[in-house]
């Protein structure tokens, strides 16, 4: 497929997942906020086609496509918490609006040079192009964590594939032994953090063949984890304090059990499944509990990607084919995680189950840039974002595009955040 196909491609894909996980709903529902760290729906509708302006129209060259927008759709200059009030476009123009984006866009990509030595460097290999859809991707993650909060009752029960069954797993453990590899990427979509790829050394360490599960979990629940503070840190005593934490959320007692509310529908929480919708602090205190730790980011990259064979790292943990459903739970297909052992075909060399997929993982270290790091081609995307007030999260999870769950795409969020679909895996030194 020529590139400028590929690209085409790509942004309709991203439109269509777009706009689905948001066609069930009434506009009185969009508009609403349902909490205070995530935006009305309706926002994101047109802060999407707001950045698609930005870059695939104004940066190359074009002219805005709606004036008065910028500052309105502008994740800086309008937080979260005001964005209900803002005065925003309705639906019917959120969409006509994008429309319009598209179209520009589109007749801009169409006579666009995407060589290697191109003048503009936003064009080189499509990178720009590429840049905007995988940012619409990661909305339509942010939009379905957002759907997950609305209460019952509100048309928005929704029910995936039938996930597939879980698989023997070989040991709870595996040994990652000391030596260098290649961390980060230079690959030519790959944004700005996750580069330069350069060499780490990394000694010896183990870490959990797959993510906690639900089952592990519990133990921590039924031993009184959320109530003993030592095995908190001070400021995730504070907060489980202060929020009142004692499950994942959407977990509820149920007799000796638990039942959890996932996209309108009750029901019992399976035992096999990796964790999700817990905080960072959540995943530390387990972590600690157990004896154990979060992993640090080169830990888990390592473990994810790094063929100790061959000394090479892989773009994923199974090589360098693109995921398919035999691989891993990408795609917001399945609508949640999927049993532990589900992917024998996705391992990582090192034998550690779906790093790719089910969910986000949280990991031990800050959001901080790798030696080398340049700002491109703006530094709102990570430059700002660096510092420990963010902490990282690898490997995607069952809502994120294939596109933005390669291994070395990273992630970051407060540690407070329970929302997003995300678990974790703990580790230990060897």
């Amino acid at each position: 497929m020529a590139l400028t196909d590929e690209l085409v491609a790509a942004l309709s894909e991203s439109r269509a997942r777009f706009r689905a996980v948001t066609a069930a709903f009434e506009e009185a529902v969009l508009r609403r906020q349902h909490d205070v760290l995530m935006s009305p729906l309706l926002w994101d509708l047109a802060h999407v086609p707001n950045y698609e302006d930005l870059w695939l129209v104004r940066a190359l060259g074009g002219a805005p496509t709606q004036d008065g927008l910028d500052d309105l759709y502008d994740a800086f200059e309008q937080p979260r918490n005001v964005r209900e009030g803002l005065p925003l476009l309705g639906l019917d123009q959120a969409h006509a609006y994008g429309d319009a984006v598209r179209a520009q866009a589109l007749d801009r990509l169409a006579g666009a040079d995407l060589g290697p030595d191109v003048a503009e460097p936003l064009l080189r290999h499509g990178f720009v192009h590429s840049m905007v859809a995988q940012h619409e991707h990661q909305h339509t993650e942010t939009i379905l964590a957002a759907v997950q909060l609305l209460p019952p009752g509100e048309g928005h029960r929704l029910d995936g594939a039938t996930p597939p069954v879980g698989g023997p797993v070989v040991g709870d453990e595996v040994l990652v032994t000391a030596g260098p590899f290649t961390m980060g990427t230079g690959d030519r979509w790959a944004l700005d953090n996750e580069g330069p790829a350069h060499e780490v050394e990394v000694p010896s360490y183990w870490i959990d063949t797959t993510p906690v599960t639900n089952e592990r979990y519990q133990r921590f629940i039924e031993a009184g984890g959320y109530e003993d503070p030592s095995v908190w840190t001070a400021a995730g005593w504070r907060w489980r304090q202060e929020a009142d934490l004692s499950a994942p959320q959407f977990w509820r007692r149920d007799g000796d059990g638990w039942l959890r509310l996932r996209f309108g529908n009750l029901e019992a929480v399976p035992a096999d499944e990796p964790v999700v919708h817990v905080c960072w602090y959540e995943a530390d205190a387990y972590a600690r509990w157990a004896g154990r730790r979060l992993p640090t980011e080169a830990e888990w990259e390592k473990a994810a990607r790094h063929d100790p064979g061959t000394g090479v790292s892989r773009r994923w943990p199974w090589g360098e084919l693109e995921p398919t459903s035999a691989h891993a739970n990408l795609g917001q297909g399945l609508l949640g995680p999927t049993p532990v052992g589900a992917y024998p075909d996705g391992v990582s060399p090192w034998g550690c189950h779906q790093m790719v997929g089910d969910v986000w993982e949280w990991l031990a270290s800050d959001f901080l840039p790798y030696p080398g790091f340049h700002a491109y081609p703006y530094p709102e995307y990570s430059e700002v974002f660096f510092g420990d007030g963010h902490k990282m999260l690898r490997g995607g999870s069952w809502a994120t595009h294939p596109s933005v769950g390669r291994t070395t795409f990273r992630n970051w969020d407060l540690p407070i955040r329970r929302q997003i679909f995300a678990g974790f895996r703990t580790a230990q030194s060897a």
